[in-house]
Protein backbone atom coordinates (compact mmCIF):
# COMPACT_ATOMS: atom_id res chain seq x y z
CA UNK A 1 0.00 0.00 0.00
CA UNK A 2 1.13 3.82 -0.37
CA UNK A 3 -0.60 6.76 0.60
CA UNK A 4 0.09 10.15 2.08
CA UNK A 5 -1.99 10.95 4.88
CA UNK A 6 -1.81 14.55 7.04
CA UNK A 7 -3.34 15.46 10.15
CA UNK A 8 -3.26 19.00 11.14
CA UNK A 9 -6.89 19.36 13.29
CA UNK A 10 -5.29 19.69 16.80
CA UNK A 11 -2.48 21.45 18.08
CA UNK A 12 -0.43 18.77 16.23
CA UNK A 13 0.65 18.25 12.92
CA UNK A 14 1.24 14.57 11.70
CA UNK A 15 2.29 13.72 8.13
CA UNK A 16 2.74 9.97 6.89
CA UNK A 17 4.21 8.82 3.91
CA UNK A 18 3.65 5.10 3.26
CA UNK A 19 5.92 3.24 0.21
CA UNK A 20 4.82 -0.48 0.65
CA UNK A 21 5.82 -1.87 3.96
CA UNK A 22 7.64 0.93 5.42
CA UNK A 23 6.36 4.13 7.40
CA UNK A 24 8.15 7.59 7.25
CA UNK A 25 6.47 9.64 9.83
CA UNK A 26 6.62 13.43 10.95
CA UNK A 27 4.82 14.60 14.05
CA UNK A 28 5.19 17.92 16.22
CA UNK A 29 2.82 18.15 19.36
CA UNK A 30 2.88 21.82 19.01
CA UNK A 31 2.42 23.08 15.76
CA UNK A 32 0.28 25.27 16.92
CA UNK A 33 -1.58 27.84 14.15
CA UNK A 34 1.21 26.99 11.77
CA UNK A 35 -0.13 24.52 10.07
CA UNK A 36 -0.65 26.57 6.82
CA UNK A 37 3.35 27.29 6.78
CA UNK A 38 4.73 23.97 7.71
CA UNK A 39 2.60 21.29 6.28
CA UNK A 40 3.85 21.23 2.59
CA UNK A 41 7.57 21.76 3.44
CA UNK A 42 6.91 18.47 5.85
CA UNK A 43 5.11 16.59 3.19
CA UNK A 44 7.52 17.51 0.41
CA UNK A 45 10.95 16.03 2.51
CA UNK A 46 8.52 13.25 3.70
CA UNK A 47 7.99 11.93 0.18
CA UNK A 48 11.15 12.71 -0.80
CA UNK A 49 12.83 10.39 2.43
CA UNK A 50 10.45 7.66 0.99
CA UNK A 51 11.42 7.88 -2.59
CA UNK A 52 7.49 8.12 -3.60
CA UNK A 53 6.25 9.78 -6.78
CA UNK A 54 2.70 11.14 -5.32
CA UNK A 55 1.33 9.32 -8.91
CA UNK A 56 2.02 6.20 -7.12
CA UNK A 57 -0.13 6.57 -4.40
CA UNK A 58 -3.35 4.56 -3.45
CA UNK A 59 -4.92 7.25 -1.55
CA UNK A 60 -4.59 10.80 0.03
CA UNK A 61 -5.77 10.53 3.47
CA UNK A 62 -6.62 13.46 6.09
CA UNK A 63 -8.02 14.15 9.47
CA UNK A 64 -11.53 16.30 8.97
CA UNK A 65 -11.97 16.58 12.82
CA UNK A 66 -13.06 17.74 15.28
CA UNK A 67 -10.79 19.82 16.22
CA UNK A 68 -9.20 23.67 15.18
CA UNK A 69 -11.44 25.15 12.80
CA UNK A 70 -8.60 26.49 10.40
CA UNK A 71 -6.68 23.65 10.79
CA UNK A 72 -8.71 21.46 9.52
CA UNK A 73 -10.11 23.33 6.58
CA UNK A 74 -6.03 23.80 6.24
CA UNK A 75 -5.89 19.84 6.05
CA UNK A 76 -8.73 19.02 3.92
CA UNK A 77 -7.92 21.73 1.20
CA UNK A 78 -4.81 20.69 1.12
CA UNK A 79 -5.72 16.96 0.53
CA UNK A 80 -8.41 17.74 -2.00
CA UNK A 81 -5.96 19.97 -4.05
CA UNK A 82 -3.57 16.95 -4.02
CA UNK A 83 -6.36 14.03 -5.06
CA UNK A 84 -7.44 16.46 -7.42
CA UNK A 85 -4.29 16.82 -9.43
CA UNK A 86 -2.99 13.53 -8.82
CA UNK A 87 -6.40 12.23 -9.99
CA UNK A 88 -6.88 9.74 -6.65
CA UNK A 89 -9.07 9.24 -4.00
CA UNK A 90 -9.15 10.94 -0.40
CA UNK A 91 -9.43 8.90 2.58
CA UNK A 92 -11.65 10.66 5.42
CA UNK A 93 -10.52 9.88 8.68
CA UNK A 94 -12.07 11.46 11.81
CA UNK A 95 -10.08 12.84 14.77
CA UNK A 96 -12.10 10.26 16.63
CA UNK A 97 -10.43 7.56 14.73
CA UNK A 98 -7.05 8.72 15.28
CA UNK A 99 -7.93 7.92 19.09
CA UNK A 100 -10.28 4.67 18.81
CA UNK A 101 -8.72 2.91 16.56
CA UNK A 102 -5.11 2.77 18.93
CA UNK A 103 -7.27 1.24 21.56
CA UNK A 104 -9.53 -0.83 19.84
CA UNK A 105 -11.04 -3.49 22.25
CA UNK A 106 -14.75 -2.89 24.02
CA UNK A 107 -16.27 0.42 24.55
CA UNK A 108 -14.33 3.15 24.11
CA UNK A 109 -14.96 7.03 24.34
CA UNK A 110 -12.79 9.28 21.98
CA UNK A 111 -12.18 12.39 23.83
CA UNK A 112 -11.17 15.93 22.52
CA UNK A 113 -10.14 19.34 24.71
CA UNK A 114 -12.50 21.97 23.29
CA UNK A 115 -10.91 23.83 26.14
CA UNK A 116 -13.36 25.73 28.96
CA UNK A 117 -14.50 22.22 30.15
CA UNK A 118 -15.88 21.42 26.70
CA UNK A 119 -15.40 18.05 24.96
CA UNK A 120 -15.74 16.69 21.29
CA UNK A 121 -16.45 12.95 22.02
CA UNK A 122 -17.46 10.12 20.11
CA UNK A 123 -17.89 6.67 21.35
CA UNK A 124 -17.24 3.33 19.65
CA UNK A 125 -17.89 -0.07 20.05
CA UNK A 126 -15.42 -1.81 18.32
CA UNK A 127 -14.78 -0.13 14.68
CA UNK A 128 -18.44 1.00 15.12
CA UNK A 129 -19.34 3.61 16.17
CA UNK A 130 -22.22 3.66 19.36
CA UNK A 131 -22.38 7.22 20.49
CA UNK A 132 -22.52 9.98 17.82
CA UNK A 133 -19.79 12.92 17.56
CA UNK A 134 -20.95 15.39 20.36
CA UNK A 135 -19.61 18.17 22.32
CA UNK A 136 -20.37 17.98 26.37
CA UNK A 137 -19.22 20.10 29.01
CA UNK A 138 -17.32 18.04 31.92
CA UNK A 139 -20.20 17.39 33.98
CA UNK A 140 -22.08 15.79 30.84
CA UNK A 141 -18.92 14.04 30.14
CA UNK A 142 -17.69 12.45 33.47
CA UNK A 143 -21.39 10.99 33.63
CA UNK A 144 -20.47 8.25 30.95
CA UNK A 145 -18.00 7.12 33.17
CA UNK A 146 -17.69 3.38 33.84
CA UNK A 147 -19.58 2.78 30.59
CA UNK A 148 -16.58 3.77 28.60
CA UNK A 149 -13.07 3.89 28.25
CA UNK A 150 -11.69 7.04 28.42
CA UNK A 151 -8.99 7.76 25.39
CA UNK A 152 -7.41 10.92 24.66
CA UNK A 153 -4.24 12.64 23.77
CA UNK A 154 -3.98 14.95 26.70
CA UNK A 155 -3.37 14.69 30.35
CA UNK A 156 -6.25 14.39 32.48
CA UNK A 157 -7.61 12.36 35.77
CA UNK A 158 -10.66 11.34 33.67
CA UNK A 159 -8.76 9.70 30.95
CA UNK A 160 -7.82 6.08 31.00
CA UNK A 161 -5.79 6.04 28.27
CA UNK A 162 -3.12 8.38 26.58
CA UNK A 163 -2.72 7.66 22.83
CA UNK A 164 -0.48 8.56 20.50
CA UNK A 165 -2.47 9.87 17.63
CA UNK A 166 0.46 9.56 15.16
CA UNK A 167 -0.07 5.38 15.69
CA UNK A 168 -3.96 5.80 15.91
CA UNK A 169 -4.00 7.42 12.19
CA UNK A 170 -1.89 4.32 10.78
CA UNK A 171 -4.01 2.04 12.23
CA UNK A 172 -6.88 4.43 11.41
CA UNK A 173 -5.80 4.43 7.70
CA UNK A 174 -4.96 0.91 7.75
CA UNK A 175 -8.60 -0.21 8.96
CA UNK A 176 -10.56 1.99 6.44
CA UNK A 177 -8.03 2.29 3.34
CA UNK A 178 -11.08 0.15 1.37
CA UNK A 179 -13.19 3.28 2.09
CA UNK A 180 -11.50 5.86 -0.10
CA UNK A 181 -13.29 7.97 -2.21
CA UNK A 182 -13.28 9.36 -5.88
CA UNK A 183 -16.03 11.74 -4.16
CA UNK A 184 -14.37 14.76 -2.93
CA UNK A 185 -17.71 16.21 -2.54
CA UNK A 186 -17.86 13.53 0.07
CA UNK A 187 -15.05 14.54 1.98
CA UNK A 188 -15.91 17.63 4.30
CA UNK A 189 -14.27 18.82 7.87
CA UNK A 190 -16.54 17.54 10.60
CA UNK A 191 -17.77 20.27 12.63
CA UNK A 192 -19.38 19.43 16.17
CA UNK A 193 -20.29 22.64 16.90
CA UNK A 194 -20.19 26.35 15.37
CA UNK A 195 -17.17 28.57 15.67
CA UNK A 196 -16.78 30.89 18.57
CA UNK A 197 -17.03 33.35 15.73
CA UNK A 198 -20.31 32.43 14.35
CA UNK A 199 -21.69 31.96 18.04
CA UNK A 200 -20.92 35.33 18.77
CA UNK A 201 -22.71 36.34 16.20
Amino acid sequence: MKYLAIDTSGSNLTVLVCNQDKIYKFYDQNCGVNHSVAVMGRLEQLVLEAKLDLADVDFFAVVTGAGSFTGIRIGVATVKALCFAYKKPCLNITSFDTLAYNTLGGKVLAVIDAKHDGFYVCGYDGEAVCFPPSYLLKQDLLKLKGEYLFAGDFDAEFIDKRVDVCEGLIRAVEKKSHLATFDLDSVVPLYVRKSQAEEGR
